[in-house]
């Protein structure tokens, strides 16, 4: 049995876990350098700027859907997916659809104009799996950033 509820700040040492799962499978390991105390207070501090849902099996996390709000000038506020993990030995069980559709309800529920999210071009079983909810890859914008 698999239970969707929201995250909480004694999850998050767990999550960091699966994010730095995710980083190694996307090659990028050392990308990671959030510190857990950042995680937490971003997220369970007086001003949290993420919120995430989990996915629970007898009291283990097997997989997060983190997301933040982003504002288009265009859309208004949109649900932006930040990361998606399923744990690799619980993959191909359903718990990613589970997370996603919990995503969607979400999203309705706060009213936002939709969501976005972004997904390596190389990450085959990811792209496949959002094309099931007839999702749009946008190829014209590319991706841009700083580090401070």
């Amino acid at each position: 049995m698999i239970n969707i509820r929201k995250a909480e700040r004694k999850d998050c040492p767990r999550m960091m876990e699966l994010v730095r799962e995710l980083a190694l499978y996307e090659k990028a390991p050392e990308e990671v350098t959030v510190t857990l105390e950042h995680f937490e207070a971003t997220g369970f501090g007086p001003n949290p700027v993420w919120w995430a849902w989990v996915a629970e099996t007898d009291g283990v996390i097997v997989g997060i859907a983190l997301y933040y709000i982003r504002y288009s000038t265009w859309k208004g506020a949109r649900m932006f997916l930040e990361d998606i993990i399923v744990t690799e030995s619980w993959r191909g069980k359903g718990i990613g659809k589970l997370l996603f559709d919990r995503l969607i309800e979400d999203a309705k529920e706060k009213k936002f104009s939709g969501m976005v999210w972004q997904v390596l071009e190389w990450n085959e079983p990811a792209i496949n799996f959002y094309k099931k909810y007839n999702a749009k890859f946008d190829p014209e914008w590319w991706n841009a950033s700083i580090e401070l």
